[in-house]
């Protein structure tokens, strides 16, 4: 071997001069063709001795000491692209000048390679909650509920899908265990055969006229209900009826005759009474011939409804139809084709055996998203084998101790990934083609690849017939997961059901009667707290007049944002984006359009006529509504606000994040709130407007320069108030929604916003939405590497007339959605598979 020092004796009269000369050529290249435009652009503010938000050009040490400036430069970046910097009263650098400082900011500090770009670090990601119950539906056929047998998951820029964030915990890795033992019991038959079953709930048997069902009937309602049930051939049936008596915790005089029939026999005819809580079960067996036959069910009062004093019901709350009882008609379990692909298993060890290892390599394969070694499928065959032979143990019951295993797998709970084998001429590899099917899947549905996706990834065929396959997956009904779960984090929609909104204090504010309604509430309060013994008969009399009076004018509020309504904004700011997505139309429509999704509810509250029925269907606006994108949709506008009035910085800072990509740095500590500046007023009486206290909030130098550029934005959006309603006024003032960008743009109020946003700020929007993709279809933060992705992709869209399309497949043919670095591969060693030593 060659020794170290020989070694650097050999290397550092050749090759440190060409790393001399190569800083030498950066640093001439910046010096040449960089600083000019800095000089002229930015200098005043960040040179010379100015150093503007700590920012000074020119004193670095060295040009080494600028390239280390990542960070710094990324800033610039952003700050130059979104017109930021210079400031609006300054000259702008001209295209080509802008073009230079990208170029090399791209180039020479973040070492971007165009012709090789690195595809980014890519972080091992366990299943979230979703997708993890998404899988299991999809791969054992039932639904489990993770959502409740999970801790909630961690997030990560702002989605839940983040490999960084997603933890696993002592406690986490037991339920999983937990949850791989109750999934494989409720869904891996333990015997090959049964007696068919027909089943059916109480709200199936019903009226001839169907207004009435059996859910509950009550003692003093006369009902007749039935439903029919089938016999394949003739054959001995069993059929069994459970239900019970619901009564209030008082007694109730009512009674009622109960009668059974199956077809015209009559199985049962009893009384019952009052008894909540009461058991009614009864078991018949009867031989039938082939074809229908009808179970009816007769309930007659015997008591007057007049005598009626609280309530008694009969609830029916299944029937099971059995049959036929003779062992040759018996039919494989429910979800016994799922897993078990013949009619029985072998007699023979050496068959049972091989048979095993066929289905559990069939299901591992799917479980783990790729194929499955030999070497563990003699694991998991071992722990088969063990099972099954034992005494009163069934095949089933021990490929189903094995199919646990497998659920408590890593190569199962985390998304593991293997690379093709990189192109002669160097550069980073593809991910192989069941890596490629798992992130589609995972992106597109939240949930394992399917059966037609797998096969293409088998043939090498996937990567091939991408497109198609993108479009295949949207119109399938899975892509809804992909609407519910980017757009829910994105816009933070998915969180309107558990925001506390104050009806009542909202609606006081618009009216300009919330000081009022306040003090009368600081009196009530006063008196109510005086001792009974220390209250003087004028003092009762305040409180009970006080009491009468806020009864009669502050009354229940007029709007009510209980769940229904909660639900259709939420399903209104889907179905937009849906609407989008699926027809292929322009993101810009996402700020800016003539229609939105309502029913009669949602439009209602909207003030929008003419719209019936619960159903939510496309409206088409009027051209001078302030609705039309999901800026202005009650969603957005709920999640933003407070629990008693909107939020102007929070608006303004959802736009800055979520629609311009230029976040504000957050607040520095101790800063005072906006109700601590509405008390500046209360020396002169006067009930201040937000925009009258974000004014005086502002003043503060330590404040002024965040509000600058998010308060325009956020006073753009008074008009709505926190339940999303329009108001002209907020305590009795007309409201002031006119701004001006720190870009420069003025508006006059939302309409106008929204035109800038959508023609000026256009390609702001599209740099930021197209980030928010990628890191979603990733599961990580964006780096200073994946802006040369980030550009080809918006340079894609913009070619595309901003179609959806362009911007999905930009994400999806990425390099850092197809390839990954060499080194650190994430697929797992034979030691943390199965019946591995872990």
């Amino acid at each position: 071997m060659i020794r170290v020092r020989t070694l650097g004796r050999i290397l550092i009269p050749t090759v440190l001069p060409c790393l001399i000369g190569a800083s030498l050529l950066a640093d001439d290249d910046f010096v040449s063709r960089v600083q000019p435009v800095l000089e002229n652009h930015c200098y005043d503010c960040h040179a010379d001795g100015m150093s503007k938000g700590n920012v000074a050009f020119d004193e670095f040490g060295s040009h080494a000491d600028r390239l280390a400036r990542a960070d710094l430069w990324e800033k610039v970046l952003k700050n130059l692209r979104a017109e930021i910097m210079p400031p609006a009263r300054k000259a702008r650098p001209t295209p080509e000048e802008q073009s230079v400082i990208e170029e090399w900011i791209k180039r020479d500090v973040f070492q971007i390679d165009p012709d090789n770009p690195d595809p980014g670090r890519v972080t091992l990601r366990r299943l979230n909650r979703v997708e993890y119950q998404n899988t299991i539906r999809d791969l054992m056929g039932i639904e489990f509920r993770a959502y409740e047998e999970f801790p909630p998951d961690d997030t990560g820029y702002g989605f839940d899908n983040i490999g960084d964030v997603l933890n696993v915990s002592t406690l986490l890795l037991e339920k999983y265990m937990d949850a791989a033992e109750t999934i494989v019991t409720r869904a891996v038959p333990t015997v090959s055969r049964v007696v068919a079953e027909q089943s059916a709930s109480g709200n199936e048997f019903r009226s001839d006229d169907g207004s009435i069902n059996a859910r509950r009937i009550s003692f003093y309602q006369p009902a007749t209900v039935s439903r029919s049930f089938k016999a394949e051939v003739e054959g001995d049936y069993t059929l069994s009826l459970n239900s019970r008596v619901r009564g209030a915790f008082d007694f109730d005089p009512g009674r009622m005759k109960l009668t059974i029939r199956l077809n015209d026999e009559p199985l049962v005819e009893e009384e019952h009474k009052w008894q909540d809580g009461r058991s009614i079960d009864h078991e018949f067996t009867r031989r039938l011939p082939a074809g229908e036959h009808v179970v009816t069910l007769n309930l007659e009062p015997l008591v007057p409804e007049e005598e009626k004093k609280t309530s008694v019901e009969f609830e029916l709350q299944n029937v099971v139809f059995r049959g036929p009882l003779a062992r040759e008609h018996w039919v494989h379990p429910p979800n016994y084709d799922r897993f078990f692909t013949r009619e029985e298993p072998p007699e023979d060890a050496d068959g049972r055996r091989e048979y095993a290892g066929d289905v559990l390599r069939r299901f591992t394969t799917l479980a783990f998203r790729r194929p499955v070694d030999e070497r563990t499928i003699g694991k998991l065959t071992a722990i088969a084998e063990g099972e099954y032979l034992q005494p009163d143990k069934s095949f089933e019951y021990g490929v189903g101790r094995a199919m646990v295993a497998v659920l408590a797998s890593p190569r199962f709970l985390f998304r593991t990934e293997d690379v093709q084998q990189p192109a002669s001429g160097g550069g980073h590899p593809f991910v192989d083609e069941h890596a490629l099917a798992s992130r589609l899947s995972y992106f597109l549905w939240a949930t394992m690849p399917d059966g037609e996706l797998i096969a293409l990834a088998d043939g090498g065929e996937l990567r091939t017939n991408l497109e198609s396959q993108v479009l295949r997956m949207l119109n399938d009904r899975r892509a809804g997961e992909f609407v519910e779960n980017f757009v829910g984090q994105w816009l933070h929609v998915r969180d309107i059901e558990g925001i506390s909104i104050n009806e009542r204090s909202v609606l006081a504010r618009d009216a300009g009667t919330d000081g009022e309604m306040e003090r009368v509430r600081a009196r009530f309060r006063e008196l109510r707290d005086i001792p009974d013994e220390d209250l003087t008969d004028e003092l009762r009399e305040e409180l009970t007049e006080i009491r009468a009076a806020f009864r009669a004018r502050f009354r229940g509020p007029s709007v009510e944002l209980d769940g229904a309504l909660r639900r259709a904004m939420r399903r209104e700011t889907e179905m937009v984006f849906e609407h989008v997505l699926r027809e292929d139309r322009n993101i810009i429509e996402l700020i800016d359009s003539d229609y939105t999704f309502l029913n009669e509810r949602l439009a209602r509250h909207y003030g929008i006529p003419d719209v019936e029925g619960d159903a939510m269907r496309r409206v088409s606006l009027p051209p001078d509504s302030p609705r039309g994108g999901v800026l202005t949709h009650g969603s957005v506008l709920v999640v933003t606000s407070n629990p008693t009035r909107t939020s102007p910085v929070k608006r303004g800072v959802f736009l800055l994040d979520q629609f311009l990509g230029t976040p504000a740095p957050p607040p520095p500590p101790d800063i005072p709130t906006l109700e601590e500046a509405e008390e500046a007023f209360s020396v002169s009486g006067h009930e201040p407007t937000l925009r009258e206290a974000l004014e005086r909030h502002r003043s503060d130098p330590l404040c002024s320069s965040c509000h600058q550029r998010m308060d325009p934005l956020g006073l753009a959006l008074e008009n709505f108030n926190a339940l999303g309603m329009w108001r002209d006024e907020e305590r009795k003032q007309p409201i002031e929604p006119a701004g001006k960008l720190i870009t420069g743009e003025a508006f006059s109020d939302i309409r106008e916003l929204k035109r800038i946003l959508a023609t000026d700020r256009r390609l702001d929007f599209q740099y930021c939405l197209t980030e928010k993709l990628l890191t979603y279809a990733l599961g990580r933060g964006l780096e200073n590497h994946d802006i040369q992705a980030v550009d080809e992709i918006v340079a894609r869209l913009q070619e595309g007339e901003g179609r959806f399309s362009a911007l999905l497949m930009g994400v999806i043919e990425s390099v850092p959605f197809q390839k990954r670095r060499e080194s650190g591969a994430l697929a797992m060693t034979h030691s943390e598979e199965p019946g591995g030593n872990r």
